[in-house]
């Protein structure tokens, strides 16, 4: 990465200190950010602190000296010009909540995760906005494909910052780009935010196939009918289709399905076998998005008259005990339709 070597005046902030809170981290720190990176575990704010690695998510990577972990919201935003919010979706609004007193009117506030609100079906800008007291407007969504055990080793990745202001979008290009870590621009923040939680699903479903041992074929259809329902659900809330053929869509849709370092996948994998939901998620250790948003994008489906058979069958396996193989047969049975659904 290009280091800006020396002292530096520019702060910025992190919350929370997961595998990729942590790696977003790096790469401010590397770009000469002074990174306040908060946690609510003084373990974990001890193990960053003195060993210079987040054992938990990150085993074995050393941390940059200018990321300072921290358990003090307070401290964390004192001084920031950049606050990066990566708190799982289902704890964003408590955790915007404690930010909120603490943050200056002047700082740029941009998220990283990927998923709905449970409750309220809300993305995540809106839930923000809410807590903040700021405008969606004011406020920048990182996506695509980017793996946090790849981004920390500073291997070759390219993301998305969405903004309605481009004012906003630019300067957080400017903030986290560098010669690792390619950053472009897009206008369309409710079609990134879609993009970016509905394809967790599909990496559930890509997980069940690979585990049920079904083969290329199947995920090569798996991914492609998925963006459809991705695209199909995003332009129903107002995102532009274009969004979905680019980094935040179908790019972020193939990384998650296809790579070790998906958490989703996994989760898939193991479900392939019958292994209870709970199981699963408690051999991760880690959140994963696509349980929960999967509930949510099949309470939106509703909501928008959006047909989505990929997202209603996983329902059915994560929530109402369907074998994904019974899940599969009942996909592959559907009567007869068109590719290009305008034809008719």
């Amino acid at each position: 990465m290009n280091n800006q070597l020396g002292e530096t005046s520019k702060f910025a902030a992190v919350l929370v200190a997961g595998s990729w809170g942590t790696a977003l981290a790096s790469v401010l720190a590397c770009n000469g950010y002074q990174v306040k990176l908060w946690t609510r575990s003084a373990e974990q704010a001890e193990d960053i602190n003195q060993n210079r690695m987040n054992s938990k998510f990150l085993p074995g990577v050393m941390l940059p000296a200018r990321i300072q972990a921290t358990t003090d919201m307070e401290f964390a935003l004192q001084h920031a010009e950049l606050a990066l919010f990566v708190a799982p979706s289902g704890a964003m609004r408590e955790v915007a909540k404690q930010a909120a007193v603490h943050l200056s009117e002047e700082t740029l506030v941009v998220h990283a995760t990927k998923g709905f609100e449970t409750t309220s079906l809300k993305r995540m800008t809106t839930v923000l906005a809410e807590e903040l007291g700021r405008s969606q407007e004011q406020l920048v969504v990182l996506s695509g494909p980017s793996h946090a055990e790849e981004v920390i080793l500073k291997q070759p990745t390219t993301v998305v910052v969405a903004s309605a202001s481009i004012a906003s979008a630019e300067q957080a290009q400017d903030a986290l780009m560098n010669t690792d870590f390619r950053v472009y621009t897009n206008p369309d923040v409710v079609g990134v935010e879609v993009a970016g939680a509905i394809k967790n699903i599909i990496a559930l479903g890509a997980g069940l196939t690979d585990g049920l041992q079904f083969g290329d074929n199947a995920k090569a259809a798996l991914l492609t009918r998925g963006l459809a329902e991705i695209s199909r659900l995003g332009t129903a809330m107002g995102a532009s289709p274009l969004t979905f053929a680019g980094l935040a869509g179908v790019g972020d849709l193939v990384v998650t399905c296809t790579s070790k370092h998906s958490r989703n996948w996994r989760a898939g994998y193991m479900l392939a076998d019958g292994t209870p939901l709970e199981d699963v998620l408690s051999k991760m250790g880690m959140v994963v998005e696509g349980v929960k948003t999967t509930r949510a994008a099949y309470d939106l489906a509703k909501e928008y008259d959006v047909e989505m058979p990929i997202t209603f069958q996983l329902y059915e396996v994560l929530f109402a005990n369907k074998s994904p193989r019974t899940a599969v047969e009942h996909l592959m049975g559907r009567l007869r339709t068109h590719e290009i659904e305008d034809l008719g």
